[in-house]
């Protein structure tokens, strides 16, 4: 092969090495603005978890001191300090939060083994389903977690079972009966003898037929397609994905379909593409425990983290796409319009 050398006036080496800047400040300033987090709360929230944004955009997430003092706070859009929206009596503790059409916020409470609802404009909860009420045998709750709500209403809760030599956990689908109580039932699978790893985040593709389920100790993430109380893997007897570094945690899913993955101990999020063999987008974190996270803001780009490390806070960042959840509850044109 022949190469043939080019020769440049100065003038043009330097128009090229300016365009070349402008080039590259460019694709810097706009990677900074994509990741620019900030804290927008008040800090020293213990056993921070479980944000969810509600239709007026309001943030909600749990709090605790250790296994006592169970609290919902609120942090009103602007507001830079939360306040106590709900205390949670009778010793229980909450996790995962969401929200309905109807605006009802559902609770999933790991220390009494419920979930709970809160309806629009009431300030106290109650049991929406347990398990308490079972007969001996009856399969009960472990320590549910993390909640999902399907387009029809349709609650899914991961229920992970984590002691000394032991490792698992379940998914629990949950449905409204007619007298407003829960009716819940275990989901099996078809993995491997029906177990799972240790169920925690949880979420839907935006069509709400693919659940996707992550498992903290593995770093794995299925995706099952929902055949009424069955979980058919869509990925065989592989999951869908695999991530390394601290363990998977909180979960939601955009409006295109996209995961947004808390990896709490390694401080980052990571933005997988369902059935992509492209590496997961990392999005770091001010601090190294982001617990859980979901979407808000007027437009639903932006990321609430709840962070337990650093005393316990909220950080934001905004992204390109809304989150799934936010369409069905602002019902927003900026949101869901076409």
């Amino acid at each position: 092969m022949r190469i043939s050398l080019i020769r440049l006036r100065p003038s043009q080496i330097a128009a090229s090495l300016a365009g070349l800047s402008v080039f590259v400040a460019a694709t810097i300033v706009s990677s900074a603005q994509s990741q620019k987090n900030e804290i927008v709360s008040e800090t020293g929230i213990t056993g921070i978890e479980g944000p969810a944004v509600d239709a007026d955009g309001n943030l909600y997430f749990v709090t605790r001191t250790g296994l006592t003092n169970g609290k919902i706070l609120r942090l009103r859009p602007g507001a830079k300090k939360s306040e106590v929206f709900v205390p949670l009596t009778d010793g229980r503790l909450g996790n995962g939060i969401r929200f309905d059409k109807d605006g009802r916020m559902y609770v999933a409470d790991f220390r009494k083994h419920n979930v709970l609802v809160i309806e629009k404009g009431q300030k106290t909860s109650s049991v929406y389903f347990t398990t308490n009420d079972l007969p001996a045998g009856a399969t009960k709750f472990n320590q549910p977690n993390d909640l999902a709500i399907g387009n029809d209403g349709t609650l899914y809760a991961s229920d992970p079972l984590r002691k000394k030599g032991v490792a698992t956990g379940q998914i629990w689908r949950i449905t409204r009966g007619a007298d407003g109580k829960g009716r819940g039932e275990v989901m099996t699978s078809d993995r491997k003898d029906g177990k799972m790893g240790v169920t925690n985040g949880i979420d839907l593709s935006p069509d709400g037929k693919t659940l996707y389920v992550g498992e903290s100790t593995t770093g794995q993430i299925w995706a099952y397609r929902i055949e009424g109380n069955k979980l058919v893997s869509l990925t065989g007897t592989e999951p869908m994905a695999k991530l390394t570094g601290g363990e998977i945690d909180g979960m939601r899913t955009d409006a295109s379909g996209r995961l947004y993955v808390t990896q709490n101990g390694a401080g980052r999020i990571a933005v997988v593409t369902p059935f992509s063999k492209d590496a997961p987008k990392i999005i770091p974190t001010l601090k190294s425990g982001p617990s859980n996270l979901t979407f808000g803001g007027p437009d639903g780009k932006t990321v609430f983290v709840t962070q337990t490390d650093g005393g316990g806070f909220i950080e934001t960042f905004n992204v390109d796409v809304p989150g799934r959840e936010p369409c069905p509850q602002q019902k927003s044109p900026t949101v869901c319009g076409p």
